[in-house]
């Protein structure tokens, strides 16, 4: 044992360890020795130095054999301090008449390596005890003591719970220990993230020191306690035509991979991984939807709304009426939730739903139903009619003196649909009149103009004709001499012209005809007398020759 109060000499494994001689040279010092006492007392001397002839000797100690250095002042010098140098060493100094010494103790100090922590554990398992690992550090002198931590925490030993076994090994050739620490652990699930570490804790000489390993995580597998289910959709609401993704997970590690999945209307789970894809949805696919562990336990369920929007236009596509006619138009929906209607006609949107007593020509256009659930993004409907109003052509006939008193305008205001094609002749010869000008077509209506100045007087007929039918109607036009009562010409803004209702046009039609057969007498004896002289003055304002030959051999077999 090393005595306590004695001069020590602290040195570091693999370094030099230097020893003074701590005794005063005396006078008539003969020479100087080192030696080292074996643990039964027994010395061995190991180096000489003599004061007179300065010369060194080193005795034949295998373990010291080029290691020893002895200076002038008796100082001894080890190189490469093994453990095997920590001994109790004595200086000698020897003159004639006495022999002085002074011990040295040495100690030695090896830093160990730092810690790993080996045969790590793959996985933990809650609820059961296993070997977490083992810190191991080696090659340390003296021994030292490991600690485990977690999270930064002192381990303790709990029964069943945490077990730790240290066990110090000695390399006998170096003298080195290597300490193994075990960790047996039983994880929580809430050690998922947990980091472990070791520390081993030695002395060096300076004092006491840790070194540190490097933190190690460990996946911790513990049961699902919990399953859950989802719907994995772009939109927050879901139409027909959609496609579904259910998706159900548990909170287990690792979480499981398959689950039952129960759908509305089938009795039994459909086995599936952790997603359930339904595509092109319809609504009777709105439901509660339910998933669950292989073992039927644990289970959660969402309701799933499959929103819907039905729209009947009745009636539809190209429908074709007379005018006057009434056409009942009806626009239902059917949706999951309140929707709104709207109507748009000729790409213009209108402020009531359109309704047809009585059917007139402006009444013709492209109608649009249409319809869309606002919370639902990209639900819209609609649906399409495209009316005709079709009608047989129907005539009125004005005249009124131009303002230069020198020509007479003369107009066939006409409706129909499709469009007449109107023509205008002379009564009696049946001229054709090609210098009329027409109004713009506006809903069914328009209107053809002549001007002319008449010497005599003469009766024009203005003829509407479509595919419905051949409309005819005459008007008898004084001379330009001969006053009269000047009709306004009929107006309409956007070159159309609006007309009170079908009904004046026929009284006026009717009218007409009244006042032609009251007078058809006079007029007959006075177109009759008249016409070869006023025949030629008509051709003559309409430039046609042919027809004014036509007309006076009609006159002259009339008069015959």
């Amino acid at each position: 044992p090393l005595a306590l109060g004695l001069y020590t000499v602290n040195a570091v494994y693999g370094d030099t360890i230097t020893m003074p001689c701590r005794l005063e040279v005396p006078d008539g010092l003969m020479f100087g020795k080192w030696k080292y006492e074996m643990p039964n007392g027994s010395p061995v001397f190991i180096a000489f130095r003599s004061s007179t002839k300065k010369n060194v000797q080193y005795d034949d100690v295998p373990d010291y054999k080029d290691r020893l250095s002895l200076s002038e002042n008796y100082t001894l010098s080890i190189k490469n301090a093994r453990i095997s140098d920590e001994k109790r060493f004595v200086c000698m100094l020897v003159t004639e008449d006495d022999v002085s010494e002074e011990p040295t103790i040495v100690r030695v100090f090896k830093q160990p390596s730092q810690p790993e922590i080996l045969h790590q554990a793959d996985f933990l398992e809650t609820e059961k005890l296993q070997m977490l690992g083992e810190c191991v550090a080696r090659d340390s002198y003296p021994e030292g003591n490991v600690t485990w931590y977690k999270n930064g925490r002192v381990l303790q030993p709990v029964e069943e719970a945490v077990v730790i076994n240290l066990q110090k090994t000695v390399d006998k050739s170096t003298g080195l220990f290597t300490m193994t620490s075990s960790l047996q652990y039983m994880p929580t699930k809430e050690d998922a993230n947990a980091k472990f570490s070791c520390i081993v804790t030695y002395y060096g000489p300076s004092g006491q020191k840790t070194i540190q390993s490097e933190p190690v995580v460990f996946d911790v597998h513990y049961p699902t306690e919990k399953v859950t289910i989802q719907v994995l959709s772009q939109s927050s609401t879901i139409k027909e035509g959609d496609n579904i993704t259910l998706k159900c997970s548990g909170n287990g590690n690792p979480p499981p991979q398959e689950f039952l999945f129960y759908i509305p209307g089938e009795a039994e789970g459909v086995r599936s991984s952790d997603t359930y894809i339904m595509t092109d949805v319809r609504r009777n696919a709105t439901g509660e939807y339910k998933c669950s562990l292989t073992d039927k336990s644990m289970m959660d369920s969402t309701t799933i709304t499959v929103h819907y929007l039905d729209l009947q236009l009745t009636p539809s596509g190209e429908v074709t009426k007379q005018i006057g006619e009434a056409l009942p138009v009806s626009c239902t929906i059917s949706s999951s939730r309140n929707a709104t209607v709207f109507w748009i006609k000729d790409n213009t949107r209108m402020q009531t739903s359109p309704s047809f007593s009585s059917l007139q020509y402006q009444d013709a256009g492209n109608y649009i139903c249409a319809t869309t659930l606002q919370e639902v993004e990209g639900l819209q409907k609609r649906k399409t009619l495209k009316l005709i109003v079709e009608g047989k052509p129907q005539i009125k006939m004005t005249k009124k003196t131009n303002t230069n008193k020198m020509s007479k305008t003369i107009v066939c205001h006409v409706e129909g649909f499709p469009k007449p094609a109107v023509q205008w002749t002379v009564t009696g010869s049946g001229s054709i009149i090609n210098k009329a000008k027409e109004t713009k077509y506006v809903n069914g209506r328009f209107s053809s103009k002549i001007v002319i100045a008449p010497e005599e007087n003469v009766t024009l007929t203005c003829i509407a004709e479509n595919q419905l039918e051949r409309t005819v109607t005459s008007l008898n036009v004084s001379a330009i001499s001969i006053p009269e009562y000047d009709e306004p010409e009929e107006r309409n803004d956007d070159n159309s012209e609006k007309v009170n209702d079908q009904a004046k046009l026929i009284v006026g039609i009717v009218v007409g005809l009244l006042l032609a057969a009251l007078v058809a007498g006079v007029v007959y004896w006075l177109y009759v007398k008249k016409s070869k002289t006023a025949s030629k003055h008509v051709d003559k304002d309409l430039g046609n020759i042919e027809e004014n030959k036509k007309l006076e051999e009609n006159n002259h077999k009339s008069e015959t």
